[in-house]
Order: C-alpha cells, then sequence, then structure tokens
C-alpha cells in the first residue's frame, strides 16, 4: 500500500523520468517549473526544447552511412 504522500518515480531506461503529478521542478538555474498533469516526463538527456520536461528528443537518432 502506498502511503498518500509518496509519489511514484519511473526511469525509463534511454528514456525521460516519469514522475506522478503534480510536480514542481527547481532546475539548477533556481527557476520553478510545475505541472498539473497526472504523470509528468522529466527529461534526462538534456536534449529537449522544452527542458526540464521531455519532448522525446532522445528518441531521434542519426543513421549511419551504412545504413541504404
Amino acid at each position: 500500500m502506498t502511503e498518500p504522500n509518496r509519489r511514484r518515480v519511473t526511469v525509463v531506461p534511454n528514456g525521460p523520468v516519469l514522475v506522478e503529478g503534480p510536480v514542481e521542478l527547481v532546475t539548477e538555474d533556481g527557476v520553478t517549473h510545475t505541472s498539473d498533469r497526472f504523470v509528468v516526463a522529466v527529461c534526462a538527456c538534456r536534449r529537449s526544447k522544452r527542458y526540464p520536461f521531455c519532448d522525446t528528443s532522445h528518441r531521434k537518432r542519426v543513421r549511419d552511412d551504412d545504413s541504404k
């Protein structure tokens, strides 16, 4: 059984960190970002244009020259 004040955090391999919302995130520059969503995807790769929130930029891959 989960305690009422606990939040579930799921680390997705090669992806974002999923946090049950609502959440308040404070970035290294001291800016506070809030989200009232049920589940919030937090960027772990720092490629997101919506950092600290994930925009699925981690999915983009560069093709090798060999893959024709």
